[in-house]
């Protein structure tokens, strides 16, 4: 494993382009920070403090820092899809193959490198949680501060799926930015298919199918926390309105098309005439 991640880090460190886009995909979740400092003047009236909302303290700064660090990872889905586009125009897949690499050592090299950057990105999320909430907190216990962490899970799981989607349509299309543009489709064909199935059935049942489709199980793990802030802000006993945990059975939807994604990028391989 670690001769395979190592192999593919040099290939992306060696490539300028990569190395600038890696650098901003861990840089952009610490915008985070400065969203929490913000400080807006509203002509005198008032004066809006994120910071001071509560919408930092524990254990919600879990839940509202990975849904926000989330929308951010198109940067690094930039970073898959070119390792796969660079090694069919550089022609580096096919001399990986001929020095002795095998088929199913190149897609996990890949899937190797993917894990690995989700893993980084998510310890970063870690301390950037953990240092917003410790400064607007007050709570010191740490049953209560580490309560909700599993959004840091689910934030590594998605990252993980999203780009092992990213993989695949990569090895598909064969290049950048069909794979990019096939990512777009994707998402447009997911919400076609959900209005079709609302319109012929009802919201429900079409609620429950989409939530089976690749990229909205992927957002489906890490709910819009801003019910839960509108929630937080009302009345006791209206907690129970709005459903934001992460369940097992997203985890395993996520987890099925991520093997999915990987087992069909190594098909592909296996039966293309490099």
């Amino acid at each position: 494993m670690l001769r395979l991640l190592k192999l593919e880090l040099q290939k992306l460190l060696l490539n300028r382009a990569s190395k600038v886009l890696i650098f901003i995909s861990f840089i952009l979740p610490f915008f985070v920070i400065i969203l929490s400092s913000l400080r807006i003047d509203f002509f005198g009236f008032f004066t809006l403090e994120l910071g001071h909302y509560g919408l930092f303290n524990f254990p919600i700064v879990w839940h509202i820092t990975t849904f926000f660090a989330s929308q951010f990872k198109f940067f690094f889905a930039i970073v898959v899809v070119s390792m796969i586009g660079n090694e069919y125009s550089n022609k580096t897949i096919k001399q990986n193959l001929i020095d002795g690499l095998s088929k199913k050592e190149f897609i996990l090299s890949k899937f190797y490198t993917i894990v690995f950057f989700s893993a980084i990105a998510t310890f970063i999320i870690f301390i950037i949680c953990l240092v917003i909430g410790l400064y607007y907190s007050s709570i010191n216990e740490v049953s209560l501060i580490f309560r909700d962490t599993e959004f840091l899970f689910a934030y590594f799981l998605k990252l993980v799926g999203f780009f092992s989607l990213c993989l695949f349509l990569g090895m598909l299309v064969k290049r950048s930015a069909f794979a990019l543009a096939f990512l777009f489709v994707l998402y447009i064909l997911e919400w076609i298919i959900f209005g079709l199935i609302t319109w012929q059935a009802n919201l429900s049942i079409a609620e429950k199918i989409h939530n089976f489709f690749p990229l909205q199980s992927m957002y489906k793990l890490i709910d819009q926390p801003f019910q839960r802030i509108a929630i937080s802000k009302a009345p006791n006993g209206q907690e129970f309105l709005y459903d934001f945990a992460v369940h097992w059975y997203e985890i395993a939807i996520v987890l099925g098309w991520t093997a999915l994604f990987i087992f069909l990028s190594y098909r592909l391989l296996k039966k293309r005439d490099l």
